[in-house]
């Protein structure tokens, strides 16, 4: 098994209407690569998983919420996406602050398809160049970023992809600078 993660504790901010497979393939690159995750959401119990925002997936359930969690307690977030969770997330103040927290200290952050949504709530893509699912172009323009049509755009601490096609890339990219930013002496 590979541990280049070993040590290092990934959140991961979902709620319902996340896409299935948006949140647990990036969960079990970390986890395989020697890391632990934490399922973060802003209600209590379980989230419900969808495929193409229509066909009910599974329930997974929460850790902890984000309004009483901590950037500090985390090396790294991912952002998973399907349209109906990060339109739940950027209403929710706690979510928010906790995203525009990681991005404004330089923590490693991963989101793919429609959870660049968070990204530009917390007023974060400005200058940025990034992917998404293809209908956040405007939106990220708009924001202030550049969109780009590509399987994994790797910016600075951010790492964005457009989709499931592309989650082998995105795992691959995430992992990797996961392992570039060093773990914080003292933490974890």
């Amino acid at each position: 098994m590979n541990r280049q993660l070993h040590g290092h504790r990934v959140a991961i901010l979902a709620a319902d209407g996340v896409e299935q497979d948006e949140l647990v393939a990036p969960r079990r690159a970390v986890e395989e690569a020697g890391g632990t995750t934490e399922l973060l959401s802003i209600s209590p119990g379980e989230i419900q998983a969808y495929r193409a925002d229509v066909v009910v997936g599974d329930r997974f359930p929460v850790d902890r919420l984000v309004g009483r969690a901590s950037v500090d307690d985390y090396h790294a977030l991912i952002l998973p996406g399907g349209t109906l969770g990060p339109d739940r997330l950027r209403t929710d103040d706690h979510a928010v602050a906790f995203v525009r927290h990681f991005m404004h200290i330089g923590k490693p952050v991963a989101a793919i398809g429609h959870a660049p949504w968070m990204l530009i709530e917390a007023r974060a893509v400005g200058g940025r160049t990034l992917t998404s699912w293809p209908s956040l172009r405007t939106d990220i323009v708009n924001a202030g970023g550049v969109h780009v049509n590509e399987k994994v755009v790797v910016d600075r601490n951010l790492v964005t992809s457009r989709g499931p096609l592309d989650l082998p890339c995105f795992c691959y990219a995430l992992v990797g600078k996961f392992t570039q930013h060093p773990q914080p002496v003292g933490q974890f």
